[in-house]
């Protein structure tokens, strides 16, 4: 696995993500049973695992939308026992939906600002300095009037990344953003596909942070992550880089890559 520690200056080294013997219990089900997973800063990886294997339950603890059963999930050093809504200072996590989830009564602006909105300090014009050169990082031009409703699937989906981009007025400059990915391409064409790729790279560069993706799609794990880790039967089965992941015998890899239905994890009923 590649060593990134090297890269990083002393006063940086250190965790931004900490799973200890985290689960996440709902009712009699044990979603995730006693994981551990550290993310060093700077990067990028890829979470899979079949549906229902608890892919997505990983990004709404992250995003605090959810607090583990039991364990420790530390995010830049500190403890989450609070859910995002209940802390003064949440740590500087954005998540990327799957569905865009724009806000259909607000103009793109307004929706990539909205953030920026809350700030009494920045005026308006400033903001749509600030929004339109996030559009254009993503290569979005023009759009700031419009309405979601007025974009296409795929644009919207880039708005959503431009969202991203934008900095928390509350939080220090130097601080690091950890970037969450829900099944970015997921639907899209293979062109489109490339595109989100390509922006998930970029959009991770520009912040100054590292990232989380989920999904299925074998392109968009090989191209946007440098790190994958196997998530099944509430455990994380085996962490590679991706060049591992191309050559790994591993059954449960090997599995995912090829679709058989043989193998160590056992298809759902349809």
């Amino acid at each position: 696995m590649k060593d990134l520690a090297s890269n990083i200056k002393p006063s940086e080294k250190s965790t931004v993500v900490e799973m200890d013997n985290l689960s996440m219990q709902w009712g009699d089900n044990s979603v995730l049973n006693n994981v551990n997973l550290s993310m060093k800063p700077g990067e990028r990886v890829a979470i899979i695992g079949p549906s229902g294997s608890g892919k997505s339950t990983v990004l709404r603890l992250l995003a605090g939308l959810l607090v583990p059963s039991s364990g420790n999930l530390r995010l830049f050093g500190d403890i989450q026992k609070y859910l995002r809504l209940d802390q003064t200072l949440p740590p500087d996590v954005r998540f990327v939906f799957q569905n865009p989830a724009l806000i259909a009564s607000l103009t793109v602006e307004e929706n990539v600002g909205f953030l920026l909105r809350k700030s009494s300090e920045i005026s308006k014009k400033e903001i749509r300095k600030i929004v339109n050169s996030c559009l254009e990082e993503v290569g979005l031009y023009d759009i700031a009037e419009k309405f979601p409703g007025q974009l296409s699937g795929g644009m919207q989906k880039r708005v959503s990344f431009a969202r991203a981009l934008i900095n928390d007025p509350c939080k220090e400059s130097s601080s690091m953003p950890l970037l969450l990915f829900d099944e970015p391409t997921a639907g899209l064409d293979p062109v489109a596909s490339t595109r989100i790729e390509d922006l998930i790279v970029k959009t991770t560069t520009l912040a100054k942070g590292c990232s989380i993706v989920v999904s299925h799609v074998i392109s968009t794990i090989e191209r946007s992550a440098e790190r994958v880790v196997m998530l099944y039967g509430g455990k994380f089965q085996w962490d590679g880089s991706i060049e591992d992941f191309k050559n790994t015998q591993n059954p449960f890899i090997k599995q995912f890559r090829t679709g058989s239905l043989e193998g160590p994890m056992k298809p759902k009923e349809i």
